[in-house]
């Protein structure tokens, strides 16, 4: 399942500015689920979608790139401004009521299971999917890139999408 366009939302970026869905009309988004006490899945992808954006050179400004939680509890505003700082600085953070991320979540069908870790941060651990969303400027759906793949191939993917565009 995936959404036709980008669903309503009422979030906080990481600046803590208060940021809709409106915000983006208009733009290309790349769209990640993740959350800042992850250990492999997302440093890995945003290093990857760093690349990417760096691959895409003068087309990357095209894109806004969304770091969206999985763990409203945890990842703040502030947390997720430290944790963007240094694994993904190009990225915007998005964080909010945990009924709202759930929302945006469920939308995009990024499956998340609570799992008990006593080594993590509050004893618990966040397995999620790793897709990265691409939305075009009228906020519809264009396709996803799955973690597997290589960063040429990611890049070259978009490129495609954007040459497809209107």
């Amino acid at each position: 399942m995936k959404p036709t366009t980008l669903p309503v939302f009422d979030l906080v970026d990481h600046h803590g500015k208060k940021t809709s869905q409106e915000d983006f009309r208009g733009k290309w988004l790349l769209m990640f689920f993740g959350f800042t006490n992850c250990q492999v899945v997302c440093p890995r992808a945003l290093g990857k979608l760093s690349q990417v954006l760096e691959e895409l050179g003068p087309n990357a400004e095209e894109f806004v790139p969304l770091y969206v939680t999985v763990d409203p509890d945890r990842d703040t505003p502030e947390v997720l401004r430290d944790f963007l700082a240094s694994a993904a600085p190009r990225f915007t953070g998005l964080t909010g009521a945990p009924d709202m991320i759930e929302d945006l979540r469920a939308a995009f069908n990024v499956s998340v299971k609570r799992t008990e870790d006593s080594s993590m941060p509050d004893g618990y651990t966040l397995p999620h999917t790793a897709f990265t969303y691409v939305i075009g400027p009228d906020g519809s759906y264009c396709t996803h890139l799955v973690d597997a793949l290589e960063v040429s191939t990611m890049a070259q993917r978009i490129r495609a999408v954007l040459s497809n565009s209107p």
